[in-house]
């Protein structure tokens, strides 16, 4: 079955609205209607907002209106920030006017009890009255950042990115965006679906699936509601796109604050595995997990196999990333004998060409980052590589300064020294055939870790998080392929 057009999906004008109406911003900044109104203006979103306020004329330097009605046109998008029992009667009024995508925010529903269970079945009934898609209720909306467009109560404030996200924790994508910029990353589309009383994480997929701009799928679940259309529309997604998903129902902790958090009913643990093992989905077992899988999935070739080469110039990451591959499944072979003689001129007596690779020192520093990294990519004994990056920026400056380089000019020289190779190094790591995943414990303070992430090559914090996320590239194309053969 062809995929879905974007433009079809109900979500398309919720992330990518003309025109926008809010109900519950003010001029009050500590209001939670205010925040989303602020975090909508912060981005840059170029069309016009409409503030709906019973008392004042203007709302945040914009005018307002005392009721929907009064409206000048009829808005792609409304936003309701209200008390819980005003929210019926504001979406009916919405409906009337032609409004036809909606926004609830507001909390007190299904989440809290058979009253609020009322309330929200109200609100599902006028929402079908009238034809109206909506995301929430108890959510904070999406963020769109191709489309200047943030619902969300924090400021988005890092570049677009490639990870597409649907969410049954509304702040979890928000406190997510200073996380993936700690990396260089961003998402693409975000969703937060709260109670999922319309939309639920089967038409988050969906579109997901369709956007042009999202390379990979990340997933926070506490419950799947649509189960078989949920394998149905993973299993068309998962051919051509990755999807990733962390579980937080498993246990019984977990399925008791799913229960008060969105009023979700979970289930057990391996039904979820199964699940996910069904419908192509790469379970991740941590938040860094789903990120560090997501990053790599969508920055990085895909490997052919289960072969990989650990090269270091320092024994204990190097153990580490080796012991950790092992564990999941990935094999270091021997190099070949090919390989051996390549490096014979560049791996020192004091090095091993056993892998891992431990070259120890070089006698050239961009040796251990350019020559060695590309006589490994092609040795035919392996599938893909790790690399150990270390590149102090002290060290670099210390080195000019010997060679009688003092002060700034040290200071801008090493910048520059570490500029230009970063970009030789980032220009083999990207045209590389086979993954090339770079593992450091530096930082984007250092400036060689910043430079490459900002050139789109996945640098993991760790050798651990290195190997976990290739051995999950590495399930998703054995299940990729699987589905591809199935279906033939």
């Amino acid at each position: 079955m062809p995929p879905m057009p974007i433009s079809k999906s109900p979500l398309y004008k919720i992330v990518n609205p003309q025109s926008i109406a809010i109900f519950g911003a003010s001029n009050r900044y500590g209001s939670m209607g205010t925040n989303l109104l602020n975090s909508i203006q912060s981005l840059g979103f170029t069309g016009p907002i409409y503030p709906v306020h019973p008392e004042k004329k203007t709302v945040m330097n914009l005018e307002a209106y005392l009721s929907v009605r009064d409206l000048p046109e009829i808005p792609d998008l409304a936003i309701i920030v209200l008390p819980t029992k005003l929210v019926p009667e504001i979406l009916d009024q919405c409906g009337e006017k032609g409004i036809r995508h909606a926004i609830v925010v507001s909390g007190g529903f299904t989440e809290v009890g058979d009253e609020g269970k009322n309330l929200q079945e109200e609100i599902i009934r006028i929402a079908r009255k009238h034809g109206i898609r909506f995301l929430g209720p108890n959510c904070i909306g999406a963020v769109n950042p191709y489309h200047r467009f943030n619902t969300t109560f924090f400021s988005y404030e890092q570049e677009p990115g490639f990870i597409g996200m649907a969410s049954q924790s509304g702040s979890f994508i928000t406190q997510m965006f200073d996380y993936l910029k700690r990396f260089g990353l961003g998402f693409s589309t975000g969703f937060s679906v709260g109670n999922e009383a319309d939309i639920d994480l089967v038409d988050c997929l969906e579109y997901l699936g369709a956007c042009p701009h999202t390379k990979v799928i990340g997933m926070y679940i506490e419950t799947i509601r649509r189960g078989r259309k949920f394998i149905e529309t993973a299993r068309r997604i998962v051919p051509h796109k990755p999807i990733v998903a962390y579980y937080a129902g498993g246990s019984e902790a977990g399925r008791k604050a799913s229960l008060s958090h969105t009023g979700a009913l979970s289930g057990p643990d391996r039904l979820y595995d199964g699940v996910f093992r069904q419908s192509g989905v790469i379970r991740a077992f941590s938040i860094e997990e789903l990120f560090d899988f997501c990053w790599c999935l969508g920055a990085c070739p895909m490997p052919a196999g289960n072969r990989v080469i650990v090269q270091t110039n320092s024994g204990g990451p190097g153990a580490v990333a080796a012991d950790v591959c092992s564990r999941e499944g990935l094999v270091l072979n021997p190099l070949s004998e090919k390989t051996r003689q390549a490096l014979s001129e560049y791996v020192p007596s004091t090095g091993s060409v056993n892998n891992p690779i431990d070259i120890t020192f070089v006698r050239k520093n961009m040796d251990f980052f350019l020559t060695i990294p590309r006589i490994l990519l092609e040795d035919e004994n392996a599938d893909s590589l790790l690399v150990y990056l270390l590149m102090p920026d002290q060290s670099i400056r210390r080195a000019m300064e010997a060679h009688g380089i003092t002060g700034e000019k040290a200071v801008t020289e090493a910048k520059k020294f570490v500029d230009e190779q970063t970009r030789s190094v980032a220009a083999l790591m990207r045209e590389a055939v086979k993954p090339c995943i770079g593992f450091s414990f530096y930082t984007r303070v250092n400036r060689f870790v910043k430079n490459l992430q900002d050139e789109g090559v996945a640098v993991l914090p760790s050798p651990s998080r290195a190997a976990r996320a290739l051995s999950a590239m590495v399930k998703y194309v054995e299940r990729r392929d699987r589905m591809i053969q199935n279906s033939d």
